[in-house]
């Protein structure tokens, strides 16, 4: 795609809400969009925040992961708009607009990185960076029928990255198919995969016994063609991983945006004032340190556990995209039932547009992989993104 093409896709779909600010970049090269929590030298990085509150100068320089793509022949044709403070799962943002789903406008394109899937569904770019410390990669991805890949934690840089949860926050792309995610991850991280090797045999997968639950119709559907015949193994306490992932987050949270809480609560969107409220009632050194200790050992555990199958299905989300202004008080809680845990082991994880039918809305399947092994997992999505594929999803 050239710069220009981009442009064209960014003018003609403007009412999408899709980004935040453009860049002037012109060349030859890969068009990234990068999700405005990420620097890019000469960019002011709002966070999605209200003008200024964030930072008021443009960035003096390059993310890291930013530089790599540039190494690697990355244009980057602007910032993508994101849930504030990339603290939600709908991307619905008082201060830019709330991002619209490309497969239905009425409806969210998920958090927090709702701009970066929606650019890549409406054509506006190669691809592009999404963070996650919660879903914020996987859930957007679902909701719009893109790719989103979770890398193993730590391996895409953070330095340059507006922190949400310091220690639980992974950098990683969001694509139109698998193939084109293991090429934006080689230049992320300037470790090229090179193509993805077809597996020679039938991926061992599994189902976590116990985890998946209260799915509406279009997810229950898909999720039941997806799963079906796969064995079932203990994979641990769902409730008790999501518990430690969100002390960690609630400290670590609180501690990057105290000062604006409690200093200019007014600038702050409803949503941003909700989550900060939210995250001081319950925060705890002392709960965030015991959480930080029994994170390692559910690491290990989730290894252990694992072993013996190539990796591990779930739905990403329970819920197709709701509309916009419609969604429920507990709407995190929800929808990230099924993805948090996943950023407190810090395995890899890709998000694959599911078994749908065609003109239905898309469905999001979790391929959750080994810590380190990201090869490996690409190849077993790339399998399960073109046996699904076969259902004639949506366009």
């Amino acid at each position: 795609m050239r710069v220009e093409q981009a442009r064209a896709a960014i003018d003609q779909g403007h009412s999408l809400n899709a980004f935040i600010s453009r860049t002037t970049e012109a060349g030859e090269g890969v068009v990234v969009a990068v999700k405005d929590l990420v620097d890019v030298a000469g960019t002011v990085t709002t966070g999605g925040t209200a003008p200024g509150l964030l930072n008021s100068e443009p960035a003096a320089a390059d993310a890291r992961v930013v530089a790599e793509i540039r190494r690697h022949g990355g244009l980057v044709v602007g910032k993508t708009n994101l849930h504030e403070l990339a603290f939600g799962v709908t991307s619905e943002n008082e201060h830019w607009g709330p991002v619209r789903n490309p497969r239905d406008p009425e409806r969210v394109a998920g958090g927090s990185s709702g701009g970066s899937a929606a650019a890549v569904v409406a054509g506006m770019c190669d691809w592009a960076i999404g963070t996650d410390t919660g879903g914020s990669i996987r859930i957007p991805a679902a909701f719009c029928g893109c790719v989103g890949f979770k890398p193993t934690l730590g391996l895409v840089s953070t330095e340059g990255v507006f922190p949400t949860s310091r220690s639980q926050d992974v950098v990683g792309p969001l694509a139109a198919d698998v193939r084109t995610a293991a090429r934006a991850l080689g230049m992320m991280t300037g470790q090229p995969l090179g193509e993805v090797k077809p597996l020679d045999r039938e991926p061992r997968l599994a189902v976590p016994a116990g985890w998946v639950d209260d799915l509406d119709e279009p997810t229950r559907r898909s999720w039941g063609s997806a799963s079906a015949g796969l064995p079932t193994i203990d994979f641990g306490d769902r409730d008790e991983l999501a518990a430690t992932s969100i002390a960690i987050l609630a400290w670590e949270f609180f501690l990057v945006h105290r000062q604006r809480f409690e200093q200019e609560p007014d600038r702050l969107g409803f949503s941003a004032r909700e989550g900060l409220s939210f995250v001081s009632q319950i925060r705890s050194e002392e709960a965030y340190r015991v959480a930080l200790g029994r994170r390692r050992q559910l690491s290990r555990q989730a290894d252990e556990r694992l072993a013996g199958f190539d990796a591990l299905l779930l739905p990403t989300a329970p819920r197709v995209a709701p509309r916009i202004g419609e969604s429920a008080p507990d709407v995190a809680a929800l929808l990230t039932r099924f993805t948090v845990p996943f950023n407190v082991t810090g395995q890899p994880v890709i998000n694959v547009p599911g078994p749908v039918g065609e003109g239905e809305l898309p469905v999001g399947i979790q391929v959750v992989g080994h810590r380190g092994e990201e090869a490996s997992l690409l190849a077993v999505a790339a399998v399960l993104e073109a046996r699904w594929a076969a259902f004639g999803g949506p366009d």
